[in-house]
């Protein structure tokens, strides 16, 4: 059975930072391009930030230069790295492959003062 575990989050003041891991069971992540997606209360779910097999990236205008997506294929694993974090980045985080239509519970991250 594939799943996604998510963590990492938690409840940080603006400005602060945190780092969220997805790691996989029962697939193997390094031929898809994955994301990182979020859903923040009474907002739709949106992409964040995307990485392919081969490294390239791309982030959504809102978090470009404060976020970096990263992946370990050894340890099966997609990262992100959350700086200067704003309470509007308030959210349920999710990842998942682009072309995959399971979701799973998710990390939550809470920014506020």
């Amino acid at each position: 059975q594939v799943q996604l575990v998510e963590s990492g989050g938690g409840l940080v003041q603006p400005g602060g930072s945190l780092r969220l891991s997805c790691t996989a069971s029962g697939i193997i992540l390094s031929a898809y391009t994955m994301g990182w997606y979020r859903q923040a209360p009474g907002k739709q779910r949106e992409m964040a930030a995307t990485i392919t097999s081969t490294g390239r990236t791309n982030y959504a205008e809102s978090v470009q230069d404060r976020f970096t997506i990263s992946r370990d294929n050894t340890k099966n694993a997609v990262y992100l790295q959350m700086n200067n974090l704003k309470p509007d980045d308030t959210a349920v985080y999710y990842c998942k492959a682009t072309i995959w239509t399971y979701w799973g519970q998710g990390t939550q991250v809470t920014v506020s003062s």
